[in-house]
């Protein structure tokens, strides 16, 4: 057990402990002490009192970038940034959360359901992420779950299974808030995974303090028949930086982003660019799209834009820039079980008070046997989710399991969103109840590439 000394959200917390810890031992420190806080209780009862700005299916809007702070260099250049061990493996095949993985999970379902659930259709509407939300995942830590402890997080080993149970509870409050709470995190764990000394030292300390920046992970393209393996954004060679051109989509928060990390080809090689906000050349766009609104999705433009030599994160061969897809199809397939769940939670409680002809419809065979294929197929959803996510903790090549799970997660999760408006009827094709939304969310997960990484 964990006696918990402080916690100070975002940034180093002292903790005395009986025995050894977990690899997430530090974040549950924090997040047992803000379970008992009056935080959620706080954001959970309060009415959403701001009118949301990004409002999108109105108006739109087209901006060039501003930096709103400076990432001052730090940090030795071309020097090795620090790396995170990979999870000692038990030898044993058990996906069951550990003691402290569970806590985790508790704490953060526990705020879905309190803050994000009654706000999410407010938030779907105006395709923007409540403040609150944003807020309280901070204090939470969520941020800097990726983040090597040693350089102000709270990782102390490859936390790729811990992520994928925290997106999976986030998106059973909604998916679109989900992956706007995640966007920021994703930044800072590339750069905490493939970041040099002088790129982590230069800007993970923003993510570890109270002022989070918003930083969105660019891979998707609004081309026809688009692979996200040959990207046709371009970056040049030029003196001794990069020129970058092309456009990206569907980028989470773009329209405040701070920081992005784009992918670009470079030498017919897929790689990763670290990009701030103020380079010129740089124009944003509303980008709403059927799902996934909340997250305020966003066009990024690229024109002659210059960045420095070292801004390239990672490897020049491409091993990056796949294992970062990798991790963002796995964050993506974490996302589906998630809202899987909310359906299937939603809709088993409905066919048993729905009645119809004096009995609940739930009675019929036919109503019975779709709920019942929900669960067989969303728990088959899961654990090869689970596996993937395991074996990237471990350092595995997880590659034929995230391909799994991302080809499982597209069928039975669009098919699960589809069924649950089924099930509803009429109601299901309302606003009243949030299963549509949940279906429109649920199509995402096929077609997005980035945005979100465990």
């Amino acid at each position: 057990m964990l006696l918990i000394k402080s916690f100070r959200p975002g940034g180093k917390h002292g903790v005395s402990h009986r025995e050894n810890r977990d690899p997430i031992g530090y974040a549950v420190a924090g997040l047992s002490r803000l379970a008992q806080s009056e935080v959620l209780d706080r954001f959970g009862l309060r009415k959403q009192v701001e009118q949301l700005v990004f409002t999108t299916t109105r108006n739109g809007f087209k901006t060039a970038t501003a930096a709103s702070r400076t990432f001052a260099k730090r940090g030795k250049q071309g020097a090795a940034g620090v790396r995170v061990p990979a999870e000692r493996a038990s030898g044993v095949f058990d996906l069951t959360p550990t003691e402290d993985e569970q806590m985790l999970v508790d704490v953060v379902s526990e705020l879905a359901a309190e803050l994000v659930r009654p706000v999410a259709a407010d938030a779907d509407d105006a395709c923007e992420t409540p403040a609150d939300v944003l807020k309280a995942s901070i204090e939470v830590g969520l941020p800097i779950l990726g983040v090597p402890e040693s350089l102000g997080g709270i990782s102390e080993q490859r936390s790729a299974m811990a992520g994928t149970l925290v997106a999976e509870a986030l998106a059973q409050g909604d998916m679109g808030i989900a992956v706007g709470t995640l966007s920021s995190g994703a930044v800072a764990t590339a750069i905490g995974l493939w970041g040099t000394q002088q790129q982590q030292e230069t800007y993970l300390p923003a993510f570890t303090g109270d002022e989070v920046p918003v930083a969105a992970l660019a891979l998707s393209e609004p081309a026809v028949l688009f692979d996200v393996l040959t990207p046709t954004t371009t970056a040049v060679r030029d003196g001794d930086g990069f020129v970058l051109n092309g456009v990206k989509s569907a980028v989470a928060r773009g329209h405040q982003a701070e920081l992005f990390v784009v992918g670009a080809s470079l030498d017919g090689k897929p790689a990763l660019f670290l990009l701030e906000s103020g380079a010129e050349g740089m124009l944003v766009e509303a980008d709403p799209s059927m799902g996934v609104r909340a997250a305020s999705l966003s066009r990024l433009t690229l024109s002659d834009v210059r960045v420095p030599a070292d801004a390239l994160l990672g490897e020049l061969d491409g091993t990056t820039y796949t294992e970062c897809v990798r991790l963002s199809r796995l964050a993506w397939c974490a996302l589906a079980v998630g809202t899987g769940q909310a359906v299937l939670d939603y809709v088993t409680k409905y066919v048993n008070e729905r009645e119809a002809f004096g009995e609940p419809i739930s009675h019929r065979q036919s109503v019975a046997f779709m709920v019942a294929n929900i669960a067989i197929e969303l728990q088959s959803m899961r654990l090869v989710t689970y596996k993937a996510a395991s074996r990237a903790a471990q350092g595995k090549d997880f590659s034929r399991e995230v391909a799994l799970a991302r080809k499982l997660c597209t069928d039975k999760g669009m098919q699960i969103g589809l069924d649950g408006v089924q099930l509803l009827g009429g109601h299901g094709f309302v606003k009243e109840h949030p299963v549509e939304r949940w279906y429109r969310d649920l199509r995402a997960i096929g077609v997005m590439e980035g945005v979100v990484l465990v």
